[in-house]
């Protein structure tokens, strides 16, 4: 079974598909990868679905708890008057929310209200951005995402007022972190008991994304207390974006009915693996042939782990590989992101790559270890916290300058068996914190401004300036307990 089938919605159709519906929910993508949105009569949705409605822009200008940037940017100001811009219906994003007696969805860009351009920062208007060069040569971006989150129950003793919401915010007011139990415990990776203990919350997620057009490929328990870890359906990368931020809502929405929180926290509890958000990218040609792909095994390639790889996947390689180190804040864009890239957790440090080295940032799948049709490449740095659409742009971006340039792979494979910072790793060590990276992501001259211009760079690396702040702001639990009575 595949995704619930529906028409393709027309401007011609709309009212017709719409005829038995009074109301309709509309969501667009703020710079965290959250969906903010609201509902409206169908009346509205059909007076505004072609030219769009003004939309206020402060979602641009406040962070992801509603707390204004303390810096001026410039899409939401007060010179401005946190003025509206225009949101723009995408007909093609049409859904019904099961969980929500199928009340039609439909997703948002955001577009400046004076050029009608998609503003800088949009999310879905940065994706789209990113892939027209490509698409422009007559290529397509195929991607598949990956997530692995935990989940953690509010205790019975702090029964939420809504009677099948989640009332963690609550608790943690009143409670360390800590006290926060898990969905279950122990490590249970790949586990195929431990779902029946939560099985209707289980099948209910994988159930729902079927019919909110988000399709599951795989779907297992995690190493980790109340780990589970999706692969959504390989697809077009402009909807797999949109496919990867409706999956945390489904996974957000189920979890409140059975009174449970998931996280996409980067690293949600020490001494434990974090929450990874790999992507998957390809591009594929006109006539759907892998572009990645090499027809013939290369007899002298630079590298053995690229015989397979095509040119223009070997340009594509090089250009991620090249400018990671100045996108970071795309990849890991939270303080926390930084607590899961530290060495010997499975997780990237490094500048590396290698085929099937999965201790490296990218994992090249190419023959003869993978299937010639699904030949590669994995981004292993994202974390899950990560905004979908920014790491895809990011992606083709740095991707399509490397054919562009035909840039030269900048560091040899690990080799098997080698970890990332060994003696043999020539990859440059990628940021170790938040404010590391947006200091090279906002640079003079960084790659970040060459493939996404100084309006998006300023704007998102202000927003991360903020996240810097507040943290450095911030007195934490450990840092009483270590000093409270020995300083």
């Amino acid at each position: 079974m595949g995704s619930v089938s529906s028409p393709e919605v027309t401007l011609d159709n709309v009212a017709e598909i719409l005829q038995r519906d009074t109301r309709v929910k509309l969501a667009g993508v703020d710079v965290d990868g959250m969906l903010r949105g609201k509902l409206v009569s169908k009346k509205k949705f059909l007076s505004i679905v072609s030219e769009g409605f003004g939309f206020c822009s402060v979602i641009f200008g406040w962070d992801m708890h509603d707390q204004t940037y303390f810096k001026e940017l410039a899409i939401s100001n007060k010179e401005n008057g946190y003025r509206d811009i225009v949101a723009i219906p995408d007909l093609s994003s049409f859904r019904r929310i099961p969980w929500e007696n199928n009340v039609p969805f439909f997703l948002v860009s955001f577009h400046d209200p004076d050029t009608r351009e998609p503003v800088c920062a949009c999310p879905r208007g940065l994706v789209r951005t990113a892939l027209g060069k490509a698409e422009a040569a007559g290529y397509r971006a195929m991607a598949g995402a990956e997530y692995e989150f935990y989940q953690f129950r509010v205790p019975e003793s702090h029964p939420s007022p809504e009677r099948s919401a989640s009332s963690t915010a609550t608790f943690l007011r009143e409670n360390p972190v800590e006290a926060l139990p898990s969905l279950t415990e122990g490590m249970f990776g790949y586990s195929l008991t431990r779902p029946i203990h939560n099985q209707d919350y289980y099948y209910g997620i994988f159930d729902a994304c079927e019919q909110f057009k988000c399709d599951i490929e795989g779907w297992h328990t995690e190493s980790g207390p109340g780990v589970f870890e999706a692969a959504l359906q390989f697809g077009e990368a402009k909807e797999m974006a949109d496919k990867a931020g409706l999956f945390k809502y489904v996974v957000k929405s189920i979890g409140t009915k059975h009174g449970i929180t998931p996280t996409f926290m980067a690293k949600p509890r020490q001494g434990l693996p974090g929450n990874s958000g790999h992507m998957h990218i390809s591009l594929v040609t006109s006539d759907g042939k892998n572009a990645f792909l090499r027809d013939t095994p290369d007899p002298s390639p630079p590298y053995p782990d690229v015989a397979y790889l095509s040119d223009l996947g070997r340009y594509f390689l090089a250009g991620v590989l090249t400018g990671l180190p100045d996108i970071m804040p795309m990849f890991a864009p939270t303080v926390n992101s930084y607590k899961r890239l530290v060495e010997n957790f499975w997780a990237p440090v490094t500048v590396s790559w290698g085929l099937e080295h999965r201790a490296a940032s990218i994992r090249l799948i190419t023959p003869p270890t993978g299937s010639p049709k699904a030949t590669r490449l994995e981004v292993r740095v994202p974390g899950a916290d990560a905004n979908p659409h920014y790491v895809l742009a990011a992606i083709v971006a740095l991707g399509w300058r490397g054919v562009e340039k035909k840039l030269e792979i900048p560091v040899p494979p690990l080799s098997k068996g080698e970890e990332m910072g060994g003696g043999s790793d020539q990859g440059v060590r990628l940021a170790k914190s938040l404010k590391e990276a947006v200091a090279a992501f906002t640079r003079k001259g960084s790659v970040a401004r060459e493939v996404f211009g100084d309006a998006f760079v300023d704007h998102f690396g202000g927003t991360r300036e903020h996240e810097v702040r507040l943290w450095e702001e911030a007195v934490t639990d450990w840092e009483v307990r270590r000093y409270i009575e020995t300083v």
